[in-house]
């Protein structure tokens, strides 16, 4: 049964104007977006565009594998429940981390390794320390931002020592939520005591950028639960916070069968969600980042929201500036200006092609100029609230942007189109008008808020 829409004191300042949120979208951390990448990009594509490469890097390391699964994550993992699957993939990374090193090497310097997964700590912190000792030998490392996303239910004092001894500075933890009843109803249990306690090892740890992961509209979830949560959170002190919808496809994510769709909140509930917690945390001295993000004021994340410096890409705001961002692993998403593409999804697959020395890029798109000119308006829109716009874009969306113009949602004034006060969970949606590949969005995307 649907929760009740919560009354006018917790429900927050944004309009609601559900017709305007009825059409899913992506979250454009890329533009074209994953779903258009084709069979037309692949090794041959990857090893031209790698050499191409220079300047600032960032490095994205995906590992696959989780001690437990989630039955609401769409990410691409598994169960790390056998030593030879882990073992053959992390010689496949190295092998991965070696064949692209060669191709980048002598152009272009590292500022930032990301650890992503799954969880990277679902493997041995030694078998982590040797990837950072493939990646300082094959890399052109350049005293980089070292971050890693976290699992607190498998986080040991030993991953705590290795990552104090790596320099890992940013790390983001896996919370979701507070409430033992919706824990279960997810899949994810892990009592408070855990989460304070990898809180206090990271810390201790030299983390000084703490994000915590955090969803609205789960199944049966209220107000109050949410409340509690992110009073929670502020309490543990999270220097960043993302505070995403919960996106219910069970038809592209099979594990999300095991959650009781009956019990998930309305629009309007999720819409009063959203809308409460932004309020509640810019109350605590949050930074607003975009629609969903957080950070303290004096977190690098902040800073570059608050300059007008702010990135997006596919591990979503950010505030790296490097233009490259080359993903290494399974499934992992390489993006340079002109030319994206994913990496093999399938481990089996991935460790086979590279055990055959061919780079396991699977698909991809290249980007037109036209494309570039797209990204660049999606990203200055989401990121800093407006965006330069040609004439012949705005003749394009003209009418299609006249709902939310007439509800003083955006307008277009001086070559600019900006998004007005109580825009943001609207910014995605006027987003979405300008990209001309979406196509099926109710199967390939989920709801806006």
């Amino acid at each position: 049964m649907t929760p009740p829409v919560p009354p006018p004191h917790k429900r927050g300042m944004w309009p609601y104007y559900p017709d305007l949120l009825s059409v899913p979208v992506p979250r454009y951390t890329s533009f074209p977006t994953a779903a258009e990448f084709g069979d037309g990009v692949g090794a041959a594509d990857a090893d031209a565009a790698l050499r191409r490469v220079a300047g600032d890097v960032s490095l994205y390391v995906h590992v696959p594998f989780c001690e437990q699964i989630c039955w609401y994550c769409g990410c691409n993992t598994g169960a790390a429940n056998r030593r030879q699957r882990l073992s053959s993939y992390l010689d496949a990374l190295h092998r991965d981390i070696a064949l692209t090193g060669v191709r980048l090497d002598g152009r272009v310097s590292v500022r930032r390794v990301s650890f992503g997964g799954g969880s990277p700590n679902a493997i041995a912190p030694t078998d982590f320390v040797r990837l950072v000792d493939a990646l300082t030998l094959h890399a052109a490392l350049s005293d980089p931002v070292w971050s890693i996303e976290i699992d607190p239910r498998t986080l040991t004092r030993d991953w705590a020592d290795v990552l104090g001894w790596v320099g890992v500075s940013h790390a983001s933890m896996g919370v979701q939520t507070f409430a033992p009843h919706l824990q279960a109803a997810i899949g994810r249990v892990q009592d408070d005591v855990l989460i304070a306690r990898g809180t206090d090892m990271l810390r201790e740890a030299g983390v000084t950028s703490l994000n915590f992961d955090l969803m609205y509209g789960l199944p049966g979830q209220s107000l109050d639960d949410l409340e509690a949560t992110l009073r929670r959170t502020v309490e543990l002190g999270a220097d960043r916070i993302a505070l995403f919808g919960y996106a219910h496809v069970p038809h592209l994510i099979p594990r999300q069968r095991r959650i009781d769709d009956s019990a998930l909140p309305d629009q309007a509930a999720r819409f009063a969600m959203a809308a409460f917690g932004h309020a509640l945390l810019q109350a605590e001295g949050y930074v607003a980042v975009g629609f969903d993000h957080f950070a303290r004021p004096g977190d690098p994340l902040a800073r570059a929201a608050q300059g007008g410096t702010l990135r997006r890409n596919f591990q979503g705001f950010t505030e790296d500036q490097a233009p490259a961002l080359v993903g290494l692993g399974a499934s992992a998403i390489t993006c340079l200006p002109d030319i994206l593409w994913q990496n093999e999804k399938n481990a089996g697959r991935y460790r086979m092609l590279l055990s055959q020395d061919r780079l396991p890029a699977a698909h991809g798109i290249r980007r037109s100029a036209d494309d570039q000119r797209r990204a660049a308006l999606i990203e200055a829109l989401l990121c800093r609230g407006e965006a330069r716009i040609d004439a012949d874009l705005a003749g394009e969306v003209a009418g299609r942007l006249v709902p939310f113009v007439e509800r003083r949602l955006a307008s277009v004034a001086d070559g600019k189109l900006r998004l007005e006060p109580g825009a943001l969970p609207y910014a995605r949606s006027i987003a979405a008008l300008f990209d001309p590949y979406r196509q099926d969005s109710v199967r390939r995307f989920s709801s806006a808020v």
